[in-house]
């Protein structure tokens, strides 16, 4: 391998494991990211960490500003508020296509999506909210497998940047959500709906799953004053 892949290579690395420990929170919401502290916390030089937060910064989650440096991207109540409704619109073309066009490939992907998901805890502690890495990936797969079949890449990338932003939002605030999604399984309302191939009834329960999210949400960042 040469120089050059070596340098990307190691870009790549160090970018997936920033971008990880901001949808994770480990890295705070307007925390500033110096050059020498990320060289620092990520152990590689200054030329793959600035390509890295430079591609994080066209995905929305850094912040590049003039004369300044870079910035984990912050959090609010407005910009959760839009997320959320371009979610909404992105995933239901997707869904609706999806549908549409379907196979008994896809719905046999997307229930054994919904079984692996359903067989794992969403917190590894009974009593109190501990991530569960397991769950949040089998999480991210069930959501996948819904849209996936809408015929797409573009799409499917909008809805994956969409996803992870979301994603950031709903761990900020997880200890709050884990508790109030205790009740009957959302997810099970939407996977009926859309192996009947009923198209409103399963946009209607996604829009009605992310809505819910984002109400839990707002009242946790109200709380905290964020």
């Amino acid at each position: 391998m040469n120089e050059h892949n070596i340098r990307l290579t190691t870009a790549t690395t160090v970018y997936d494991r920033i971008k990880d420990d901001i949808l994770s929170g480990s890295l705070a919401p307007s925390l500033k990211l110096r050059i020498e502290f990320v060289c620092e916390r990520y152990g590689t030089g200054a030329s793959p960490v600035r390509e890295a937060l430079n591609r994080l910064s066209q995905d929305g989650l850094v912040e590049r500003r003039d004369q300044r440096g870079f910035y984990v991207a912050p959090v609010s109540l407005e910009q959760l508020a839009e997320l959320v409704k371009t979610r909404c619109w992105l995933e239901a073309i997707a869904l609706r296509e999806s549908i549409v066009h379907r196979t008994a490939e896809w719905e046999e992907r997307l229930v054994l999506a919904f079984h692996r998901l359903s067989r794992t805890p969403r917190s590894l502690d009974n009593n109190a909210y501990t991530v569960n890495p397991a769950w949040e990936e089998r999480h991210r797969e069930f959501h996948h497998a819904l849209i996936a079949n809408c015929g797409s890449s573009r799409l499917l990338g909008f809805c994956t940047e969409m996803r992870d932003q979301a994603d950031r939002y709903r761990k900020l605030a997880a200890a709050r959500v884990y508790p109030k999604r205790q009740g009957p399984d959302e997810h099970r309302v939407i996977l009926d709906a859309t192996i009947d191939g009923d198209i409103e009834q399963a946009v209607a329960a996604l829009e009605a799953h992310y809505r819910k999210t984002q109400k839990i949400i707002e009242d946790e960042f109200r709380t905290r004053h964020l």
